[in-house]
């Protein structure tokens, strides 16, 4: 029979772990939820949530039962975690018209859990240090890329508009303006706000190859245009 222990000596370190993964992961969430994706802060906050608690169960939840004949092994509810969310991860990830998006959604979420698993093993330093290295990946390094030359002279862009106010036709118009031919390649209503708003992936063709900061920045210029980002599969 399992002993219950209502206060045990480690509890008030549990609780600690599981408040800082519980931070970290809404941190993450965050971003994401910034960008309007499906997976925003509460999801990302559960993921890191239940990581950590996982993780804590692994390593204080057995105490009581340990003896000559058994032996814990912690680390073996950690791989089922890591293996785990992957399908949660995989929700996220869908195709349409040969365009592969929600791949840094995905990996958010894979990075939640270990952030979470680091709090729950007791690393909240290391697990913090993994949170401020997300964000330079997900937002310093989608501005370095935006300046790095390619030799495709098609680029795609996820733009974010109020609805029926006129924005997409002075977005085309304003690509038109600086010498890009544009394509539509998807369009959907953005669910998680009270805003009537559209985000649409286009694809901008320029004549030459080169930098595209000139057409960002005209294009967040443009009234009623929210944010314009690479899709998740070129981060």
């Amino acid at each position: 029979m399992i002993e219950i222990t209502w206060l045990p000596d480690t509890l008030l370190t549990e609780l600690i772990l599981l408040c800082i993964a519980f931070a970290l992961s809404a941190i993450v969430g965050f971003e994401r939820q910034r960008q309007l994706k499906s997976a925003g802060m509460r999801t990302h906050a559960v993921v890191g949530l239940g990581a950590a608690l996982f993780t804590l169960v692994s390593a204080y939840g057995f105490q009581n039962v340990l003896g000559a004949d058994i032996v814990l092994d912690p680390s073996r509810i950690a791989a089922q975690i890591v293996s785990g969310i992957g399908f949660l991860g995989a929700g996220v990830i869908f195709v349409r018209q040969n365009i592969v998006n929600g791949l840094t959604t995905a990996a958010s979420i894979w990075v939640t859990a270990a952030i979470g698993m680091a709090c729950g093993a007791g690393m909240p330093v290391v697990a913090a240090a993994t949170t401020v290295l997300y964000l330079i990946a997900v937002m310093a390094l989608s501005a370095i890329s935006l300046r790095i030359p390619s030799a495709d002279r098609s680029v795609r862009f996820s733009v974010t508009y109020r609805n029926h106010k006129g924005a997409l036709r002075r977005i085309l118009a304003c690509a038109t303006e600086l010498g890009y031919q544009t394509a539509l390649t998807s369009t959907r209503k953005v669910e998680e706000t009270d805003t009537d708003m559209i985000e649409v992936s286009m694809r901008f063709t320029r004549p030459k190859a080169g930098p595209t900061d000139d057409l960002v920045e005209a294009l967040s210029e443009v009234e009623d245009v929210l944010s314009v980002s690479p899709p998740d599969n070129d981060d």
